[in-house]
């Protein structure tokens, strides 16, 4: 049967690890996953009995293609207590993940054929959705002296649209609110449709994050409770869109999707009331991102640019290998440690780099720095 040319994307490398270090715990080895941002840590609790009560009580059936009222009313007083935004909770969409948010804001955003920039390093899936959606990505090369993150002078005029996320994926650095407010100004200038990924707000170390929404309303921002809120597996995000896009998005969300799941929408309630609990998983980040930084350099990891939020270090090991898929793989092979090899988030320069994760429990992180420091001291 035919194919069609716009599903031949490139595969989402962190995942194909994550099967690698899989398939060698079911072959009986112990392996410290430091390749994909998964929490180590459970949905809270809060969120798991809200769920089991509602299983008792509510058939859980169709929602409205929008969300929980509810929900949306929460989300919005999220941005009250976060940003001291008034938000309209109508502006607030309740999405199957960011990833679900991502396909409905591409798909009320751009024609088949218009050009979206985004930052490189950066997640894969931005340029493989689009290019599902006959859009083309258009790559814009970032530089460690500005942090991983595009400045004006490498925006294209020309663009239809510009992807910026914030703490980024796979570095972690964050846009402070003059440099986020540049590109903004820049964008709306030139027509350009910005949107802003803030799946990693919550997780910040020294400074919180700024969302698009404190500098303009004419902006779709994309988050979820994967990260912050420790629900990787039940698929709820959300985005904020201007009252003037809602409803297209809201048609594009009825047919594609009819509603995000209910079990999980009353989840994501029962979380948000759970920032107790969640800001302890943060201090346990905290701790492995020191003990990150204070490691790695010493093992000959020298060129990171330090992580602002998010949990991820992004390596450049140019003196080590020009080739890290196959150093990813010796790594996992001779020591246990699944990383990420960076061509996953830069095609033409990451196979010189490495992004690490430090999304899981101290106690593993110590324990895949030990190795790392064991496979660094034998090359």
């Amino acid at each position: 049967m035919r194919q069609s040319k716009r599903g031949q994307v490139d595969p989402f490398l962190a995942m194909d690890v994550m099967r690698a270090a899989a398939e060698a715990e079911a072959a009986g080895r112990d392996i410290v996953h430091m390749e994909v941002g998964q929490p180590a840590t459970p949905a809270p609790a809060g969120a798991r009995a809200a769920v089991a009560q509602a299983l008792e009580t509510q058939p859980l059936g169709y929602t409205v293609a929008l969300g929980l009222p509810e929900l949306r009313q929460g989300i919005a007083d999220l941005y009250k207590r976060w940003y001291g935004i008034d938000l309209d909770p109508r502006r607030v969409v309740i999405t199957s993940g960011a990833s679900g948010a991502f396909l409905l804001a591409f798909t009320a955003l751009f024609d088949a054929g218009a050009r979206v920039g985004l930052g490189e390093p950066g997640y894969p899936s931005y340029r493989q959705i689009l290019k599902g959606l006959s859009v083309e990505p258009v790559g814009i090369p970032t530089e460690v002296q500005n942090r991983y993150q595009p400045v004006p002078a490498d925006v294209p005029g020309d663009l239809d649209g510009l992807i910026v996320a914030s703490p980024g994926n796979p570095s972690g650095t964050m846009l402070d609110a003059p440099a986020l407010r540049a590109l903004i100004e820049h964008c709306a200038a030139h027509d350009i449709a910005f949107v802003s990924d803030e799946i990693y707000h919550g997780l910040h170390y020294e400074r919180p994050a700024v969302s698009a929404l404190e500098i303009s309303d004419d902006v779709f921002v994309i988050n979820s409770f994967s990260k912050y809120f420790s629900m990787t597996g039940w698929r709820i995000g959300w985005m904020v869109v201007p009252e003037s896009h809602l409803r297209t998005v809201e048609r594009l969300g009825q047919h594609m999707f009819i509603c995000p799941s209910h079990a999980s929408q009353i989840a994501a309630l029962g979380a948000l009331g759970s920032t107790e609990e969640l800001d302890g998983h943060v201090a346990n980040y905290a701790r492995n991102r020191a003990m990150m930084l204070e490691a790695l350099p010493k093992m000959g990891f020298a060129s990171i640019a330090p992580p602002d939020g998010a949990f991820y270090i992004y390596a450049d090991v140019s003196d080590l290998t020009n080739d890290s898929a196959r150093f990813a793989a010796e790594i996992l092979e001779e020591v246990g440690v699944a990383v990420t090899p960076g061509r996953d988030f830069d095609a033409d320069r990451g196979a010189r780099s490495l992004r690490l994760s430090y999304a899981g429990s101290p106690e593993r992180i110590a324990e895949g720095l030990r190795r790392l420091a064991q496979f660094m001291a034998a090359r």
